[in-house]
């Protein structure tokens, strides 16, 4: 299967119709038609809003597979837009002592939610 007709197929499973779909992300419908009769798949540039729109991830889209998390993967999909973009950014010029107490800091926040 195509990441287009991946895309498609969850557009059905959530009950949105492509109209819907074609207005929350500026997709054409023309261009959802060709996912399937030409058997194209989405440019990368539209792949973040398909993914926040039928709320997946892109790992999904682009494998097939229900989740990331089920193949042990070691990564994670981090946008250059979001601020967990900046964070890892950051994280990463610190050294070692201070990664772990920043660690430590959020383990202490999690733990008082």
């Amino acid at each position: 299967m195509t990441i287009g007709e991946r895309v498609l197929e969850l557009i059905h499973e959530k009950g949105m119709t492509q109209k819907a779909f074609s207005e929350k992300t500026g997709i054409p419908q023309s261009t959802m038609s060709s996912w399937k009769t030409k058997k194209q798949n989405p440019g990368i540039d539209k792949l973040k809003v398909i993914c926040d729109v039928l709320e997946v991830d892109p790992f999904y889209l682009i494998s097939g597979t229900e989740t990331n998390e089920n193949l042990n993967n070691n990564y994670l999909t981090v946008y250059k837009k979001d601020e967990e973009y900046e964070l890892l950014l950051e994280y990463r010029k610190l050294d070692k002592l201070a990664q772990s107490r920043l660690l430590g800091y959020l383990s202490a926040l999690k733990d008082n939610l």
